[in-house]
């Protein structure tokens, strides 16, 4: 491994990953670049200064590709043979100066130490750059873990594409973006970043790039230049989430569930049993969510679906679906009032499909409650918490054992049904049924209608009166009933 030298350029991509391009709600159709000076390259065990009057500095994780021999106008096929080597990289950004950059960059990713690099160079010959890995830790806790499985673009198709603008010198670094999971770090912080290949004989690693927040003192002259301003949109990009910045969620608000509270009354009143007996008699017969039961004893759960798909774990698509901001987090940050989160996992319980934490995300959300044909790890605790959750019952394990978080607000198989989003979600001790929206006021109004018939007859029956004839209700019964008076007899 040779030492890390100066570069002359330094060309990082806006976004680049897929999970990160989610976050932000935007997927470039082709890269976009800036520059980063020279004089911005830090070493591991550095500190990088946040200056006087700012609040938003913020770690990204990324891949660092050092250019090893000349570059101009190369093919996809062969640029990867013109990358001698491939490290970590912190492209520290200040976002209180992004504004006036206009999406060059210069000031709010220029600043001295704003592109630390290191400790050690992986051969780029000896691993794939399909299956590289990067890592971000700040104060020892994870904040990043992606690969290049998950990229929009190719590191070996954005030295291509660079090469046919510029020549790609030796030395040149190129910064291939980074994952979701960025956000601010503080005075006092320590972000570590690692790139490695974990697949590649000997697993190669770049050690951990280390970089410690410091406080500046000296604030930005005003008669210079523009000062440093943020605004909520900066904030809640810094962050990675309007939550995150402490904003209140204006704009975002849960969306309502379509359910009138009318309706939603009429669906609680009505038992599944009676619904599911009303569904029947219209031709639907596939409407139940088998195996489930409540984690809350008595629990009765009404609302419209919102959808997640897990496919079976695999360790590739896990790599590139399983970590950052995947789509079971964003499912959980997505749920509006009134909906309930209803997941596939194809009834394997052996492994958790939600916890604690995103339990009580949901619960914040104003989410009716969670119905998965799967497990649920921390059990105890989201039980505590007070959302309802049908499940097939407990598991401690993680959900890369056997899931892949794939995608949401799709039509899913849940427990043998099949569930569209905004379908209708009725659960209580009986289980759980799935009823089209269209039909849901007409089963409401029939199941009430027959539950106080069940209750009368159930008077008769207490009163000493034989069930032959009278469950269910022949003719003689049944003019009884339409004439009976308000004490039931």
């Amino acid at each position: 491994m040779t030492a890390i030298t100066r570069p002359g350029k330094i060309i990082a991509i806006h976004l680049n990953y897929v999970s990160r391009a989610d976050q932000r709600g935007r997927r470039p159709a082709a890269p976009s670049y800036f520059f980063k000076p020279a004089s911005s390259v830090g070493v591991s065990g550095g500190t990088v200064e946040r200056p006087a009057g700012t609040e938003l500095l913020a770690f990204e994780g990324e891949i660092a590709l050092v250019i090893g021999t000349p570059a101009r106008r190369v093919s996809i096929e062969d640029a990867w043979s013109h990358v001698a080597s491939v490290t970590a990289s912190n492209d520290l950004g200040l976002y209180d100066l992004r504004a006036n950059d206009k999406g060059s960059n210069v000031r709010s990713k220029g600043g001295d130490g704003y592109t630390p690099l290191g400790p050690e160079l992986i051969d780029a010959a000896s691993v794939d750059p399909g299956n590289l890995r990067v890592r971000a830790w700040v104060n020892g806790e994870l904040r990043q873990d992606d690969s290049t499985t998950g990229l929009l673009f190719p590191l070996p198709q954005l030295v291509a594409d660079l090469s046919q603008h510029f020549t790609l010198e030796p030395g040149d670094v190129i910064l291939a973006g980074t994952p979701a999971g960025s956000s601010v770090i503080v005075p006092g912080d320590v972000v570590e970043i690692e790139v490695d290949a974990p697949d590649a004989p000997g697993a190669p690693s770049s050690g951990r790039l280390v970089t410690t927040v410091t406080q500046g003192e000296v604030a930005f002259d005003p008669a210079l230049g523009s000062l440093p301003a943020v605004d909520d949109l900066q904030r809640t990009e810094a962050w990675g989430s309007r939550e995150a910045a402490g904003l209140p969620e204006t704009g975002t608000e849960p969306a309502p569930s379509g359910l009138t509270p009318e309706l939603r009354a009429k669906l609680a009143a009505a038992p599944t049993a009676g619904l599911s007996s009303q569904l029947r008699k219209r031709g639907l017969h596939s409407c139940f969510i088998d195996g489930v039961s409540a984690n809350i004893a008595g629990s009765k759960i009404v609302g419209t679906a919102k959808t997640l798909r897990f496919i079976p774990a695999r360790e590739d698509l896990f790599r590139s679906h399983g970590g950052g901001y995947n789509a079971q987090k964003r499912a959980f940050d997505a749920v509006g009032e009134g909906e309930i989160i209803v997941i596939e996992a194809r009834g394997d319980a052996g492994t958790g499909t939600l916890g604690d934490i995103l339990a009580l995300r949901a619960k914040t959300r104003g989410a009716a409650g969670v119905v998965t044909d799967g497990g649920v790890r921390d059990f105890d605790a989201v039980t505590e918490i007070g959302l309802p959750v049908f499940s097939k019952g407990a598991h401690p394990s993680v959900l890369g054992r056997r899931h892949v978080p794939w995608e949401f607000d799709v039509t899913i198989a849940c427990g043998g049904a099949a569930v569209q989003p905004g379908d209708v979600i009725v659960g209580d001790g009986d289980g759980v049924i799935v009823i089209p929206f269209e039909l849901a006021e007409e089963v409401a109004d029939a199941a009430l209608a027959q539950e106080d018939e069940d209750a009368w007859i159930a008077d008769q029956v207490a009163a000493g009166h034989p069930v032959d004839g009278l469950f269910p209700m022949n003719a003689e019964w049944r003019a009884r009933y339409a004439e009976r008076s308000g004490t039931g007899s």
